[in-house]
């Protein structure tokens, strides 16, 4: 019988490490070479980009063969998006807008089988030829709620008390806007508000999480975070600068 596919990304956490995701337009191709660079995991966008459930299969077999955790954030915090999503090969969950510990439950219930939640019982991709799945996956899957409402930062305590989520990740952008800042993350009231996040977090003893950038990575580190998402894009603008400015200068 096949083996059941560790989860890197639970692993180096469990471990105590610090984990970044990279997270930007993907495709099978695009995340094979990803592969080698060395990455725990993949964040692929089922909420602002275009993962379905038509592609998932695809674009996990391709983070599958490197070892990279596939990581989906849905759209919307229903049971049949979310076990959906995990049937096709998501070995992480990531869900927005949790603003209460009711909703924060239904996470959890939605992407465990029982005793800990109600998955809908089927063998997903992740589980083929995986002798007694239902028992084992429980431990490889993972669970990511987003705290980018402020309501979500006012109800973060009893938020906390809902066991089995694996990242609390803070997002800066909506938190902003809803804090009636649109467009103002990185701004001083904001990062003050995801700062104070991020250490009630850590002082509960659960994984923090948020987005961050090469620049602000170390001060994060700083603060407890320990999970971190950064978009691949700017590594593109970069590179693009530098070659079109070595031939501007040579025109």
């Amino acid at each position: 019988m096949a083996e059941l596919r560790s989860n890197k990304v639970k692993e180096s956490l469990s471990a105590g490490k610090i984990v970044t995701v990279p997270m930007g337009p993907m495709s099978s191709e695009l995340i094979e070479h990803f592969g080698p660079l060395g990455f725990d995991g993949l964040w692929l966008e089922g909420e602002h980009g275009p993962v379905d459930f038509d592609n998932i299969p695809d674009l996990t077999r391709a983070c599958d063969l490197w070892s990279m955790t596939p990581i989906v954030r849905v759209y919307q915090n229903e049971p049949a998006v979310i076990y959906r999503t995990m049937d096709l090969g998501a070995l992480g969950i990531c869900v927005p807008h949790i603003n209460t510990k009711e909703e924060a439950q239904a996470v959890v219930e939605a992407t465990k089988f029982a005793p800990i939640g109600m998955r809908g019982s089927f063998t997903s991709r992740q589980g083929i030829g995986v002798d007694d799945y239902l028992n084992k996956a429980n431990d490889q899957t993972m669970s990511i709620i987003l705290i980018e409402d402020i309501i979500a930062v006012n109800n973060l305590d009893e938020i906390l008390e809902v066991n089995n989520i694996d990242i609390f990740y803070v997002a800066p952008g909506d938190l902003a806007q809803s804090m009636g800042l649109t467009g103002g993350a990185g701004s001083p009231k904001v990062n003050d508000v995801v700062d104070g996040a991020l250490k009630k977090i850590t002082a509960a003893g659960k994984t923090a999480g948020t987005l961050a950038s090469e620049n602000t990575l170390p001060h994060y580190i700083d603060v407890g975070a320990r999970f971190f998402s950064f978009s691949w894009l700017p590594w593109l603008s970069d590179g693009a600068e530098g070659i079109l400015k070595t031939v501007q200068a040579s025109n």
